[in-house]
């Protein structure tokens, strides 16, 4: 397995990845490819359904990445592919530039191993080990020396925010605790890349915006590339630097928080995001319009200006709007003046999210 070094490799590219269930697969395969046939007729002709169909996506190193959908839209089928739990009807998938497909059984345990983790709705604790023993376990398949595993155990412990709990048992443990361990144990083998499949879902709704708030910490500080399922927008737009939309099989849209609410791509995307409140989503610099544009309307910039952060909230700016009738100044991260937000600007964003919902 070859070790790839250049940072501008994406950590996760997929090619053209089709997924077909069933005996049949392959002449499946063949008759999309010749005739064009549809997934009902993959069904009706060939007794097989299709599971992912002709995907293209590449995912950044350190970016969260979420695919969501409904049930039965792909998104776990997709993501089981990247550790090869499912075998592609067709496709290429690249990590940290390696092809995925072309490594041998032996090649494949140690990438499983050592390079990609997975934290599961269900928890998939042992019940008789310990909390420790749970953490260590994949450490414990390395042969890593009993000691050290405790200690590594120890120190994720104490950042999942379980200090002292090493020696109980699951079931000793609420929901949102053992959800802890299972993502404990995923960081417990340093590995570049987190598969995480709808962890928080089985949670409520307190316990599992907490883990959120919690997960997002720990990954502005570790840095790892997440690739997390989920079927909660609220969850992916609060989570992820970009989503990924699946319908039937296919991806419909990919972008960040911000184009998906703005721009979705057709109705179905418009639907998905027509309950999402713009406030927390929409930033300043998704808004703006160039100061030169401003000014050739308007004139030159008035003295005094409130200055906003390109990052700040949609919801900040309407607060600063209501106490003052002034345009808003946006400035970037080095300080340097980048455009304007005016309140018919701000306006225009509720109103059009308002005729959406």
């Amino acid at each position: 397995m070859t070790e790839i070094s250049e940072q501008r490799t994406p950590a996760i590219e997929i090619e053209g990845v089709w997924k077909i269930f069933g005996d049949r697969h392959l002449e499946a395969m063949a008759a999309i490819e010749n005739d064009g046939i549809t997934k009902q007729q993959v069904l009706e002709q060939y007794d097989c359904v299709i599971g992912v169909a002709d995907v293209d996506l590449q995912i950044e190193r350190g970016e969260i990445f979420c695919i969501m959908g409904l049930s039965g839209s792909g998104k776990s089928t997709l993501v089981r592919h990247i550790n090869r739990l499912l075998e592609p009807t067709k496709g290429r998938i690249m990590v940290n530039g390696n092809d995925v497909l072309a490594f041998s059984e032996d090649e494949l345990r140690r990438y499983r191993n050592t390079h990609i983790a997975m934290v599961f709705q269900n928890f998939a604790l042992v019940p008789h080990r310990s909390v420790l023993d749970n953490i260590a376990m994949p450490l414990e398949i390395r042969k890593v020396p009993k000691n050290k595993r405790r200690s590594i155990a120890e120190k994720i412990l104490d950042m999942v925010e379980l200090t002292g709990w090493g020696n109980k048992f699951a079931h000793e443990l609420s929901g949102g605790m053992q959800q802890r361990v299972g993502l404990a144990r995923a960081l417990a083998v340093d590995a570049e890349i987190l598969l995480m499949d709808e962890p928080f879902s089985a949670l409520d709704p307190l316990i599992r915006r907490q883990l959120q708030d919690e997960f997002m910490q720990l990954a502005s500080v570790l840095k790892r590339t997440t690739v997390f399922i989920t079927h909660d927008l609220d969850e992916a737009v609060r989570i992820g630097n970009r989503i990924a939309i699946m319908r039937d099989g296919r991806i419909v849209q990919i972008g960040t928080p911000e184009e998906i609410v703005l721009n979705p791509a057709d109705e179905y995307v418009a639907d998905f995001v027509s309950g999402i409140s713009r406030l927390k989503v929409v930033r300043a610099h998704a808004i703006m319009q160039s100061i030169g544009l401003f000014e050739k309307t308007h004139g030159p910039l008035p003295e005094g200006l409130a200055c906003f952060d390109h990052n700040a909230h949609l919801g900040e700016l309407i607060h600063k709007a209501i106490a003052s009738d002034q345009p808003l100044l946006i400035v970037g991260d080095d300080g340097q003046k980048i455009g304007i937000v005016t309140r018919e600007d701000l306006l225009k964003t509720v109103i059009e999210g308002a005729e959406t919902s």
